[in-house]
């Protein structure tokens, strides 16, 4: 494990990573960032009380105050922090199996910047001293983080007698979103809101769509939602039990904020994961693009150096800084449902304008990580990514979560990019041979 800190937070088993002993540590260290208060919250891994219990021991013995939430959202705890003026730290492994734990740390409402993250770790990494003689902080009385965090939506809340599916992942939204979509969707059949410590992201959630995909067609619904383990991502499947990524939910929202005069600069993030289509389909609509590395906290990141309003991954992340600066899974999707109620279109007629380029995404598992920087590899991505010039784009990349390798690959034609594919996974397989001779 390298990286204690970041996007992602930590990633492994809870157990063997996020120890309870590490995780005391890291309530402790806060202290180098001069923090006086700390809101924390969960999901529901059956790991995350236990975490819980040791980040706010070590930040009360640091004289810290603490106020925990207990289970939450992450954009709710991020938001919280926000209005409150404090740090949050969210324990969660995202969309990930509930063997994994991790945290996110916020600062007043934004992920921590990479000079913070590097004082934690150094401290995660160094004997704990603890000061005897600080005053311990205190326990403070909970927030009705709630009904706070229902203020965002009053700007623009539409209700829908359309027939839709959620899904929470028996995740950190199962009791937020339910409670909040009760006034938004009468015609709501909701699913992954049945928690066990267990089942967090098991076959339900934005990595599992076939759960509301069977539910749509089975039931001819209109269309489904479905969120990942913290509430931070969000996927869309329509009423043909077709995947609306996060890049035509940009593309959505972007062409609705365009159309009000009210998109900032009237530009989008997105990453290099997006596909031409997408990129194309902006540019038609009068919207700048501009890509980043794979990752939300580059994207918030280019968000922040220019005061862009919108952006995000295809994966679900989707960041409108107009309510809040960080991916929200369950306002994204109420703020959908009020564009299709006032435009008075479907989703499918929304995004009828875009043509997608042939793309694909392999993943190359239990491997080298640190082969993607091999000269030969470096050296063929550079040949293909001539040849495919503004037509089509190549990525490969290492997991930031998981040991595996991401090649993926968009062109004019699927032969085209099976072809180029398969030359990367022949590199790969040789390199990796060479490693073992």
């Amino acid at each position: 494990m390298s990286t204690y800190f970041g996007t992602d937070g930590i990633r492994g088993e809870a157990d063997t990573f996020l120890t309870v002993e590490l995780a005391y540590k890291v309530g402790y260290s806060l202290s180098k960032l001069s923090v006086k208060q700390v809101m924390i919250g969960q999901d529901t891994r059956e790991s995350s009380p236990r975490l819980e219990q040791a980040i706010k021991k070590g930040a009360l013995d640091a004289g810290i105050n603490v106020l925990s939430l207990g289970v939450v959202p992450t954009p709710v705890l991020a938001y919280m922090s926000q209005e409150h003026q404090c740090f949050g730290v969210m324990i969660t492994a995202s969309h990930n199996p509930f063997q994994d734990n991790g945290i996110k740390i916020f600062r007043y409402g934004k992920k921590l910047f990479l000079e913070e993250e590097a004082i934690l770790e150094a401290f995660l990494h160094e004997e704990l001293l603890k000061n005897e003689s600080i005053t311990p902080g205190i326990v403070m009385e909970t927030l009705d983080a709630f009904h706070d965090y229902l203020d965002i939506y009053n700007s623009f809340i539409r209700p829908t007698l359309a027939r839709i599916v959620l899904d929470f992942a028996n995740g950190a939204t199962y009791q937020y979103g339910p409670k909040l979509f009760t006034s938004i969707a009468k015609n709501a059949i909701i699913v992954g809101n049945q928690p066990n410590g267990l089942n967090i992201n098991l076959g339900v959630g934005s990595t599992h769509l076939e759960t509301i995909k069977n539910i749509i067609i089975d039931q001819k619904l209109d269309y489904g939602f479905a969120f990942d383990g913290d509430g931070d991502r969000l996927l869309m499947v329509d009423h043909q039990g077709q995947v609306v990524d996060g890049d035509k939910l940009i593309y959505v929202i972007a062409c609705y904020l365009k159309e009000k005069s009210i998109l900032q600069h009237d530009t989008v993030v997105l990453t290099k994961m997006s596909n031409l289509g997408i990129i194309k389909a902006l540019k038609d609509k009068g919207i700048s693009v501009v890509t980043t590395d794979v990752g939300d906290k580059y994207v918030i990141d280019a968000l922040d150096q220019a005061d862009y309003q919108l952006g995000g991954e295809n994966s679900g992340h989707v960041i409108n800084r107009r309510f809040i600066n960080t991916g929200d899974g369950l306002l994204n999707a109420a703020f959908l449902i009020s564009i299709m109620e006032e435009t008075k279109q479907n989703i499918q007629e929304l995004t009828k304008a875009i043509q997608f380029f042939p793309d694909k995404l392999v993943n190359i598992r239990n491997i080298n990580k640190e082969l993607v920087h091999h000269p030969l590899m470096k050296k063929k991505v550079a040949e293909i990514a001539q040849l495919l010039g503004e037509n089509g784009k190549i990525l490969v990349r290492a997991s930031g979560t998981e040991p595996l390798v991401r090649i993926s690959c968009s062109a004019p034609t699927m032969e085209q990019v099976d072809t180029f594919i398969s030359t990367l996974v022949e590199l790969f397989n040789k390199l990796i041979s060479n490693l073992e001779e």
